[in-house]
């Protein structure tokens, strides 16, 4: 079993683990946000690492001809992006002085 495992490190196996790490980090920078605010925080590195991670998981199941998989990341950066765009959009009309 372990021998199967190795034999399947190949580039896009190792390019998988690093998008699903940036997917999973998003998890735990969220957690660390939250916990030192002491209240329900989505920092926008969390945004910017679910895109990244959804993008690499999307490429990666495509590279692996995965339809089931590739279908589960095919539509999730329009609900990232259009987070991001929010977010700039109420940074844009908040005034400067309470963005400290």
């Amino acid at each position: 079993m372990l021998n199967e495992f190795v034999a399947k490190m190949d580039w896009w196996a190792l390019f998988g683990l690093f998008a699903q790490a940036a997917f999973t980090a998003r998890f735990l920078i969220q957690w660390i946000a939250s916990e030192r605010a002491q209240k329900s925080i989505i920092p926008i590195s969390f945004w910017y690492l679910s895109i990244a991670g959804s993008t690499g998981l999307l490429i990666y199941a495509i590279a692996r001809t995965d339809p089931v998989f590739a279908l589960g990341y095919l539509f999730n950066w329009i609900i990232y992006l259009r987070n991001l765009i929010l977010i700039r959009r109420e940074r844009s009309t908040t005034p400067s002085l309470s963005r400290s």
